[in-house]
């Protein structure tokens, strides 16, 4: 039986008590781990997704101290055992905190700079919440929804065309049926309609012909509209344009498509990704120096390509 077959993981550790450094260095990694105290030197994990390796290396830390330390696996007696450490977990009130400080926020009468720090911090803390939340509830999703509505009603007041999410399931779709199409999407187009048409060109139909519709424009029925309201495609949740499309032609399993989906995802709504503000600058350079939407689109798709091929080193995608 190996440590990831059982349902949790405990870390058994002593420490002399002159000691202190290396107990709050433990004490911080466990917490950041998201573990939990079952008594005075044992901490608790669910098993499962890599956590056995972090624990592992806290073990070492406290050995290499002067201390005591075994990690364990640990099997529930009974299913009233296991809800009793599960409980360990509940991350409810610390939603619950979220969702007081998000109700407070009224997004029509604060200033627009300090109202995007105060969302993008609340992302931040959802975020660290929902990493370490082992047994997420309708709490969390509702949390969500109530997040990016609010992301959505700063965006629209910076950009009033920028789309409100709607919550529809999204389809599998096959590339076949969108081969050779005239895509529409609105003009002036930055993060997230950029990086939508790049995926469109390169991913899903190779001879796709954008064009960007002006405000008023109504776009043709034929023709594939992404990230507006109405569109074929727009956000969906907490998914951006681009993460939709993934997510409907079925490209999700691509790790350099997802890692450039958080990308445009932490531009676009908030979040974290540690390429996000230089692609940002590189786009606000693109904007100085195109003299249009079409030659911005085609600056784009030569960084996007580079992006691509850093992240996943398919060199061969877009030789020629």
């Amino acid at each position: 039986m190996t440590l990831n077959s059982v349902p949790y993981l405990a870390l058994l550790f002593s420490l002399p008590a002159r000691n202190a450094t290396e107990r709050m260095r433990a004490w911080r990694a466990l917490k950041s781990m998201g573990g939990a105290v079952l008594r005075d030197g044992v901490y608790l994990l669910p098993a499962g997704n890599g956590r056995e390796l972090p624990l592992i290396e806290v073990a070492r830390g406290i050995q290499e101290a002067g201390g005591q330390a075994e990690v364990v696996g640990i099997v529930t007696r009974s299913e009233a055992q296991n809800l009793t450490f599960r409980a360990l977990f509940d991350r409810q009130a610390d939603y619950l905190t979220l969702s007081d400080e998000i109700a407070c926020i009224d997004p029509d009468t604060l200033e627009i700079t300090p109202l995007k720090r105060s969302v993008r911090l609340l992302r931040r803390r959802f975020n660290d919440i929902a990493r370490i939340d082992f047994f997420p509830s309708d709490q969390q999703t509702g949390l969500l929804n109530a997040l990016t509505a609010l992301e959505s009603l700063i965006a629209r007041r910076i950009d009033p065309s920028e789309p409100m999410a709607c919550h529809a399931p999204i389809p599998r779709l096959d590339p076949a049926d969108f081969q050779g199409r005239v895509w529409v999407t609105r003009a002036n187009p930055w993060v997230d309609r950029l990086a939508s048409a790049w995926l469109i060109r390169r991913f899903i139909d190779h001879q796709a012909r954008v064009v960007w519709l002006e405000p008023g424009s109504v776009p043709p029925e034929e023709s594939p509209g992404f990230d507006f309201d109405g569109a074929t495609f727009t956000h969906v949740g907490n998914r951006v344009t681009f993460e939709v499309l993934l997510a409907a032609f079925g490209l999700e399993e691509d790790p350099a498509l997802m890692a450039i989906g958080r990308m445009i995802h932490a531009l676009d709504l908030g979040g974290s990704s540690p390429e996000a503000a230089g692609f940002e600058a590189l786009l606000k350079g693109m904007r100085h120096r195109a003299g249009d939407d079409d030659a911005m689109f085609a600056a784009c798709i030569i960084v996007l390509d580079d992006y691509y091929l850093s992240f996943s080193h398919d060199k061969e995608r877009f030789d020629g």
